[in-house]
């Protein structure tokens, strides 16, 4: 009892088990205080995390305004909270972020259904230090996102995945307010276009906007910025592409090391030209589903795409011999392909394709997602 706060905190530093350090405020009210002190982070048991909830969880705990003030009053140096699949939630429990919530680095409301542009708006009044935050499949607006792009300067990772409300015009606020920004998801975001994302900031390394309505003056915006390094848009289907993607082959994105197309039927040989011409820094490429790539296009790749790693091209139906013998004869860094066998493609090419190139691994099953998970996208460099 005679050691001070500090020798306590440094002693309590250096538990390693967890069950010492969830035993460690059960000692005394002192011990107590020194465990709640060195609480970073909180999740509660309904939550499920910031990558993506596929479902809510039985055990899900409602979150009232007087639990709020209990756990930020008592937990005051919070840099990461977690509400997701608190869908009970509601705007007046965010009043208590701004006495107690100018340390939180990263806010996760996945599926808290009763958070609104109100709502956001107190976080951003509350939390100015927030460089991350999470709204998956949150009724939020273009007003609640234009509030956290005045308040939250700082913000680098946004997930805006299925907010069916946002368009380019909270997109255009994000972008232009938060300097810093370096990873957005808006998957299934139908309301948005990508021309919201004109000009982005060369910090911008990581999109994911599968499923959404993009144009082609969208696809150019979203590369506008220079630094992409991440980019998916798997799900594009509208005839507007059949040469629209040549845009991200322009020289804009020639630092792109992971490109997902996966399901973009109509994506010609033109489109796949000239993006594996312009982005030569590219490692991992997913064509799965798309039909229209044919022998120009796999040579092209076999041709230009000399750091190319992992390849997906399961079920395109246009994957012929000839075109499984320019990837053979190309892509000297390859390693990993995932392909599918199709009428196509005869058995003779494929043990052809394991004989000369036996350090790569051909996989016959289809990958969903491709790349880093954003907390660590520069894990590669």
């Amino acid at each position: 009892m005679l050691l001070p706060d500090d020798c306590l905190c440094f002693i309590f530093s250096f538990l390693d088990c967890r069950t010492d350090r969830e035993s460690f405020g059960l000692t005394c009210h002192r011990w107590l205080n020194i465990q709640n002190l060195k609480r970073r982070s909180l999740q509660f048991p309904c939550s499920f995390g910031i990558v993506g909830p596929s479902s809510l969880s039985q055990s899900c705990t409602d979150i009232s305004s007087f639990h709020l003030y209990r756990i930020l009053t008592r937990f005051q140096h919070l840099e990461y909270l977690s509400f997701s699949g608190c869908t009970e939630l509601t705007d007046s429990a965010l009043n208590y972020l701004k006495p107690y919530g100018s340390r939180l680095q990263t806010l996760c409301l996945d599926c808290c259904f009763r958070i609104s542009d109100h709502g956001i708006s107190l976080v951003g009044d509350g939390c100015p230090s927030l460089t991350t935050i999470s709204l998956y499949r949150c009724n939020i607006t273009d007003t609640g996102l234009e509030a956290l792009a005045n308040t939250c300067l700082a913000l680098r990772r946004v997930n805006l995945a299925y907010c069916p409300h946002i368009s380019d015009s909270g997109l255009r606020a994000l972008s232009q307010g938060c300097c810093e920004l370096q990873a957005i998801k808006i998957s299934s975001c139908r309301g948005v276009s990508g021309v919201g994302l004109r000009s982005c900031s060369s910090t911008l390394v990581y999109i994911d906007a599968e499923c959404c309505n993009l144009k082609p003056e969208g696809i150019m915006a979203i590369v506008s910025g220079g630094g992409l390094k991440f980019l998916n848009i798997a799900g594009l289907s509208c005839s507007n592409f059949r040469n629209g993607l040549e845009a991200i082959g322009n020289g804009f994105a020639a630092g792109l090391k992971i490109l997902s197309l996966r399901m973009c039927r109509s994506v010609t040989d033109a489109s796949i030209v000239a993006i594996a011409k312009g982005c030569p820094q590219l490692r991992e490429w997913n064509l799965a589903l798309c039909h229209e790539v044919r022998i120009l296009g796999w040579a092209s790749i076999g041709s230009n795409c000399h750091n190319l790693e992992k390849l997906h091209v399961n079920r395109c139906r246009n994957l012929c011999d000839q075109g499984l013998q320019a990837l053979r004869e190309g892509c000297k860094r390859l390693s990993v392909l995932y392909m599918n066998r199709n009428g196509w493609i005869s058995d003779t090419a494929v043990e052809l394709f394991k004989l000369y190139r036996c350090n790569v691994k051909i996989k016959f099953e289809e990958v969903m997602s491709i790349g880093p998970n954003w907390d660590n996208l520069y894990d590669d460099e």
